[in-house]
């Protein structure tokens, strides 16, 4: 048996970028986090990707090879008042000589929005370059201040090749390891055991050696890996093992509108303790996103959820979250209403702040009216069928089209009503 003080996960940390491997998009020759260190300029940065791709690693070594002292923290156990204490210390180091810091916060989604905003002043001082780490979704955990001021890094899945290599360097460079005679013939098992997650992967391999380490040459293969681990590692870990993987099969599972598929990976979360009122969130973000107005009822239902899960919770809660999943994935579906507002805000960004038409501005004031504002303006009560056709969007970009209703029964008639109004304009 081996004895050894640090797991080989963190025994094996890579300490320089050409020791990492993955998420060559991000740190291969020529891509954007590798010149910011060739250049000596690193933003301030969201990393959001599933557990086990390396985000805490690649932090590390980016502020290492800047130069740039690292303090981190993580959102589980830290306030306002630790972030407060980084920042005298971040502002001391560089006020007494002039050296440059990082602060990494791990998970950052389950920082609250006064602890977020305690960060804002320091980053836009440039105290310190703020490096997140996130599995969420940063556009809905990370408020819209900070999130302005970061740049946002998307860290892919390892792939198999990725995987297999990390085995082959513990195995060739870690001191222990290196000295035991270990053939890998078979790495399949090891790899759907460790579900992708480079740390678990590492532990997992020094399990089976620690198990069967003798004077001999040790094989492995998937027979004798699955009879070692009789339990396959964290199946279900809310606090974020697999939890990335497991919410997206359940909302793809919704969205393809396969009720069985959707209700078993409901009962993995539930098994695996997670929050139900974050699995109920997300069900009322996916009845607007993918059903929207194809089954208007279903966001009335999402929400209704949302509200009886705070009220009850667990277990009673299961039999609810469940009602609420099966009506989704057999609802009609439609992201017509999330690709008009992804539309506007594309067009919003490529065309700026342009002015409003004067017939609809507000014109409270006697001056106001005499600049023209509001004058024209039909209100639609006053018309037939309470409608009068005139101009809302400006000048600019007149007749353009966001909305193109879906192909099912609700939306239909709403295509026909539009068209009936605004069909020569915006094509209907």
């Amino acid at each position: 048996m081996i004895v050894i003080m640090k797991p080989l996960a963190e025994r094996m940390r890579p300490q320089k970028m050409n020791e990492y491997f993955g998420q060559e998009h991000l740190v291969g020759d020529g891509e954007i986090l590798r010149k910011s260190i060739e250049t000596g300029h690193l933003p301030s940065m969201i990393l959001w990707g599933p557990p086990g791709t390396g985000k805490t690693t690649l932090a590390n070594i980016l502020a290492g090879e800047s130069g740039k002292k690292i303090f981190m923290l993580s959102a589980i156990n830290s306030g306002v008042k630790d972030i407060r204490e980084v920042i005298q210390q971040a502002e001391n180091l560089q006020k007494d000589n002039g050296q440059q810091s990082v602060l990494f916060i791990d998970e950052i989604h389950r920082f609250s929005k006064s602890q977020q905003d305690s960060l804002l002043g320091a980053v836009e001082r440039g105290v310190f370059t703020l490096i997140g780490a996130t599995t969420e979704n940063p556009s809905f955990e990370v408020i819209s201040p900070l999130l302005s001021r970061c740049q946002v890094f998307v860290l892919k899945s390892l792939t198999a090749e990725h995987l297999k290599k990390i085995i082959d360097h513990a195995l060739q460079s870690d001191e222990y390891l290196k000295n035991i005679n270990v053939e890998i013939r078979e790495y399949d098992a090891m790899l759907r055991l460790s579900g992708g997650d480079a740390r678990k992967l590492l532990n997992l391999l020094e399990i089976v050696i620690q198990s069967h380490s003798t004077k001999d040459k040790l094989i492995l293969d998937n027979a004798l890996v699955e009879k070692t681990i009789k339990q396959k590692i964290a199946l279900y870990d809310k606090a974020g093992e697999q939890h990335y993987d497991i919410i997206s099969a359940f909302i793809k599972s919704i969205r393809g509108s396969d009720p069985n598929a959707a209700v078993y990976w409901l009962a993995r979360m539930i098994n695996g303790g997670e929050d139900p009122l974050f699995i109920a969130r997300r069900m009322l973000i996916l009845a607007s996103e993918d059903i929207g107005n194809a089954n208007p009822n279903a966001l009335l239902i999402a929400n209704q959820c949302f509200d009886a899960v705070n009220k009850i919770g667990f277990p009673e809660c299961r039999i609810i979250l469940s009602q609420a999943c099966i009506y989704l994935a057999c609802s009609a579906k439609s992201n017509a209403s999330y690709m008009a507002i992804e539309e506007a805000l594309a067009m919003t960004q490529q065309t700026g702040d342009l002015s409003v038409p004067l017939s609809i501005r507000n014109a409270p004031t006697q001056l106001m009216k005499e600049l023209g504002y509001g004058h024209d303006y039909k209100y639609a009560h006053a018309h037939a069928n309470n409608f009068a056709e005139q101009e809302f969007l400006p000048d600019k970009i007149s007749s353009t089209k966001f909305y193109e209703p879906g192909n099912n029964a609700r939306e239909k008639e709403m295509r026909e009503f539009l068209k009936t109004r605004w069909g020569k304009k915006y094509g209907y």
